[in-house]
């Protein structure tokens, strides 16, 4: 009797070392290969990945803040954009199973002042799923201009986007819109009587101690928060101020990586939710990017092995900061990462620390080619830039990044560059054929460079590409009535 106890001991002592050493190796994997994302100035940020269920790696690379060089660590709180999107839907599936709200309704019903033309046929399930067909505010021309600044009380910035004209019939197609979740955000506080913050942190930051989350507000000190960059080519300069209650419940929140966990972890249990109400957080409603939406969250399948994974995540970006949150259910394996230079390669990032956890190959990091072209185009003009690029294309060490080109082509446009950006658009319309959005960048630098019919051929073939492309569809409407 006492030879089989010892034995069970010593084979549980074997498997718990043996998972040890393995979580450690991969641990090690995930810690390389982030240096080298940092070294390349493509990761500054906190993360954490869990491995069924257990926090296997946690740590900050580069500055929270680069005037004082205050490193980022575990506990650092960054702005998580959209990320912010998940905790709006829970606040709504929660009032639904209260009996407080019904999905299927018009939101007329919980906003009699909402113009009761659109109003009548946006039900609360199309705000969740980005089916709505109302505008995405983000998208508006000027925004960052007109509104982005200014502070906005929910009932007024509403009535900012309340009676534009839809981009299409509720319910028909997915169009992602920040519109949406703002709108969530008032429901929430029209019907409970408790701001969107309280309703937060009574329903789920108390409740899961998540004390290092809540909402952003830029003049209340906040200990350990994150200032936020741009990147500019190489050069890192301070984000654009953005206030907060414009991006409100589609985008506002703060939080740790420390803290998502345990936001992950709850979303196991029924602490927040009944069974069925959680899992409605996670239904394929809707046919969306490279998988389906959810309420707040995207699913997608990946291969692994002979395998596939099923993936819940959701990604965000806002002013200064760029975040993905990444689960997979059926192992308990999460990936959260939080960086605060701006947009960067966190999805590329994401995919390497999954391979790693599944023991799969996995792409190294190398260099983005569009940071160092932007200085040649910035400085030497738009043959000298190509020239360059032509050279460097087969260069190993760098990879051709469709967000950093598309990014690097935007500052060209913005400071006037318009023959250079046509370039560097062109080199992602190469690069990646079949992205709607590079033609759509493509279309917009030749429009501002006054060739209409070359921006209608690139607005053509982005729509085609991405039919839900709304903004296409305007600008091809547009140019065809000159």
């Amino acid at each position: 009797m006492k030879k089989s106890i010892k034995l069970i001991a010593l084979f549980f002592a074997f498997q718990f070392t043996a998972f040890s050493t393995f979580a450690q190796d991969k641990a090690q994997q995930i810690e390389q290969l982030l240096n080298k994302y940092n070294e390349y100035g493509q990761f500054n940020g906190s993360a954490l990945v869990a491995e069924n269920g257990k926090v296997i790696f946690k740590k900050g690379f580069g500055s929270a803040n680069m005037e004082w060089n205050i490193p980022n660590q575990p506990d650092t709180k960054f702005r998580l954009g959209s990320i912010s999107k998940q905790f709006t839907a829970l606040l709504i599936v929660k009032l639904a199973e209260e009996g407080k709200i019904k999905l299927d309704v018009p939101i007329t019903t919980y906003l009699p002042d909402y113009p009761k033309e659109n109003g009548n046929k946006i039900t609360i399930h199309h705000l969740l799923t980005h089916t709505s067909g109302i505008p995405n505010y983000t998208n508006a021309p000027n925004f960052l201009k007109e509104k982005a600044r200014n502070p906005y009380t929910p009932e007024a910035f509403v009535k900012t986007f309340s009676s534009l004209p839809l981009d299409f019939a509720p319910g028909e197609k997915f169009n992602y819109s920040n519109s949406g979740y703002f709108l969530l955000g008032y429901i929430i506080e029209k019907i409970t009587g408790k701001s969107y913050e309280q309703n937060l942190q009574q329903t789920i930051f108390t409740p899961l101690k998540m004390v290092n989350t809540g909402y952003d507000h830029s003049e209340v000190i906040i200990k350990n928060r994150a200032a936020g960059y741009e990147k500019e080519g190489k050069k890192i300069v301070n984000a654009p101020y953005l206030d907060m209650s414009i991006p409100y419940a589609a985008g506002s929140l703060y939080s740790t990586v420390e803290d998502l966990y345990l936001w992950d972890q709850a979303l196991y249990t029924n602490k927040l939710l009944s069974q069925k109400s959680m899992e409605s957080l996670f239904k394929p409603y809707i046919k969306a990017w490279n998988g389906f939406y959810g309420y707040g969250w995207s699913t997608y399948e990946v291969p692994n092995g002979n395998d596939k994974l099923t993936v819940v995540e959701h990604g965000g970006g806002i002013n200064g900061f760029n975040t993905i949150i990444s689960r997979i259910p059926k192992d308990k394996n999460l990936v959260v990462l939080l960086n605060n230079t701006g947009g960067t390669v966190l999805g590329e990032m994401n995919t390497a620390i999954r391979a790693i956890l599944y023991n799969q190959p996995f792409n190294q990091p190398k260099k983005s080619l569009a940071l160092d072209l932007l200085d040649i185009y910035n400085e030497k003009g738009a043959t000298a830039g190509t020239e360059a690029y032509k050279k460097l294309k087969n260069d190993p060490t760098y990879a051709i990044k469709e967000g950093d080109m598309n990014r690097v082509g935007y500052q060209l446009l913005q400071t006037g560059k318009k023959k250079e950006a046509i370039e560097v658009f062109k080199i992602n319309v190469e690069a990646f054929p079949k992205s709607g959005n590079v033609y759509d960048s493509l279309g917009e630098a030749y429009l501002a460079d006054g060739d209409k019919k070359l921006a209608m051929v690139n607005y053509k073939k982005s729509v085609e590409l991405d039919p839900t492309n709304e903004g296409g569809k305007k600008v091809l409407e547009e140019l065809s009535k000159k």
